[in-house]
């Protein structure tokens, strides 16, 4: 009988040293795009670092969700996690999240996470953007890109047209997940 008492307990402290490693701004659950699922944005992140970047499905920078793709195939093994939100902040987004999802998952062949279609800025933003623009400002256009540290504490803004290409992008990147390696105890 105490094996069973033992495994809720080891489930529970599992939980709460998760949470504890979780940054204030990713302890919640938002829902995924043109889907009912929920994403647990700690689970998700594990206190790795995280790029994320609001989207649009027709603007002129929409073709970097190819780039972003790239990020995702070429990092996710070294620990970072891409992260797209979908905004109409900029009136370039489509008015139908199924359509939305078929520009980034069909056109663009996304497989990094994509929230749901939500606000980014002004009074109505979303928790992830309000705490983004707390510490780097918000984003002034689509495709904005909010490189933050496992710990939430450090964020970097790179605007539109800092492509997911670019050298000043993939080195701080490469910054980023070398120092969290270093921090971590071995």
């Amino acid at each position: 009988m105490k094996v069973q008492g033992y495994l809720p307990m080891m489930l529970l402290w599992a939980a709460s040293a998760t949470a504890a490693q979780c940054p204030d701004y990713l302890n919640l659950q938002l829902r995924k795009l043109h889907s009912q699922e929920m994403v647990d944005l700690c689970a998700l992140t594990q206190g790795k670092p995280v790029l994320i970047v609001n989207t649009a499905s027709h603007c002129g920078f929409t073709p970097q969700f190819k780039g972003l793709e790239a990020l995702h195939e070429k990092y996710r093994d070294k620990g970072l996690v891409v992260i797209g939100f979908p905004s109409d902040d900029f009136f370039q987004e489509e008015k139908q999240e199924k359509d939305t999802a078929k520009i980034c998952y069909i056109n663009y062949g996304v497989t990094f996470t994509m929230m749901a279609t939500s606000a980014v800025r002004g009074s109505d933003v979303n928790p992830v953007f309000a705490y983004l623009d707390d510490k780097a400002g918000s984003p002034k256009w689509n495709f904005f890109k909010y490189l933050v540290s496992g710990d939430g504490k450090n964020v970097q803004q790179f605007n539109s047209r800092v492509t997911p290409d670019s050298k000043e992008l993939n080195d701080a990147i490469d910054k980023l997940l070398a120092a969290e390696t270093a921090s971590t105890p071995h």
